[in-house]
């Protein structure tokens, strides 16, 4: 008798299986995924469970020689080949703590100028011109702006909430008063949507797992609504039901490259820019570095410190001879 090989297409519904039991986003679902149905091809369709770790590394050295890469990139695919030995197979292996990770280079972030950014947020129209006031005004990431619901938006207290930010925290930042007027009308314009939804007998949003079990009925109450509802209802591909999601954050990076492009602004800036920008702009006020540490939701303060060595002027500060009176 010969036994049947494990089929590596049913591990990979696993890995989502476990990946929503513990509440993981739909992106990192999608990466982890993505990575480990690479590791079986490369491997010639093998099941992960008769490889070792010289086969791991042959994987991630084929990533950094052949592919090249960046080191971000490396230690995703080691991250989702981590869960799927420890979380899905479950397998204690020695070896994968010893492999290295790739050593990312250390780079200053990109920021604009106080003048660069009124030039790009002039330059963005629509609701891409609220999100980019946002993203300037609150230091949220760009998921994090899309991902609003109504209930964590407080304009009497000009705080916004914003929910399972990076490393599953919630912080609380500041609503700037001069995007408040803006963001009411958006809130408005997604209650419009979800009286729509209703009417047509939808009007439901997606909840976290243990959120929908406990409260059925929440998924359609108001003040769990995106902020920024999406033009149309679409496929749910965690549970295959049809409903109203968040406006994609690509939209907003397209009109991002275009309203830089536009203003003249010659810096890569991406939406992260903007979150960059926020930082860097309030240490130069003055605001203590603690404070914004909070604000931005750093577990660290070194996290933080980068953007102080993006104040010092001209090789830390130090006047050159060039410029003696």
């Amino acid at each position: 008798m010969t036994s049947t090989p494990p089929d590596p297409s049913r591990l990979l519904d696993q890995v989502r299986a476990k990946i929503r039991l513990k509440h993981y986003s739909i992106r990192t679902e999608q990466a982890y995924s993505d990575w480990i149905k690479r590791f079986i091809l490369f491997h010639g369709k093998r099941h992960p469970s008769g490889l070792g770790a010289a086969d791991v590394e042959a994987f991630l050295s084929h990533l950094a020689v052949a592919r090249k890469v960046a080191a971000s990139t490396q230690n995703q695919a080691k991250s989702a080949l981590l869960f799927l030995y420890r979380e899905v197979l479950g397998l204690e292996l020695p070896w994968l703590d010893h492999i290295d990770k790739a050593k990312a280079p250390i780079r200053l972030p990109v920021v604009l100028t106080r003048d660069e950014v009124d030039r790009v947020l002039e330059r963005l129209h629509g609701v891409h011109a609220l999100i980019g006031a946002l993203l300037y005004g609150t230091g949220m990431r760009v998921m994090e702006a899309m991902r609003l619901r109504v209930k964590d938006v407080d304009f009497a207290r000009h705080e916004i909430l914003v929910r399972d930010g990076k490393g599953f925290k919630d912080r609380v930042t500041m609503l700037p008063r001069a995007a408040a007027p803006a963001l009411r009308r958006q809130v408005e314009i997604a209650r419009t949507f979800h009286q729509r939804d209703l009417a047509a007998g939808a009007g439901a949003v997606w909840l976290p797992d243990a959120l929908s079990r406990k409260y059925p009925a929440a998924a359609r109450e108001w003040m769990w609504q995106y902020v920024f509802p999406a033009a149309e209802r679409s496929l749910d591909p965690r549970d295959g039901n049809v409903r109203r999601h968040h406006l994609s954050d690509q939209s907003f990076q397209r009109a991002m490259r275009e309203a830089s492009r536009r203003a003249g602004v010659t810096k890569p800036a991406t939406p992260h820019t903007l979150r960059h920008s926020f930082a860097t702009h309030l240490l130069d006020a003055g605001y203590d570095i603690r404070t914004v540490q909070e604000l931005l939701g750093h577990s660290e303060v070194s996290t933080t410190m980068i953007y102080t060595q993006v104040l010092n002027r001209g090789g830390r500060g130090v006047v050159s001879p060039l410029d003696r009176d």
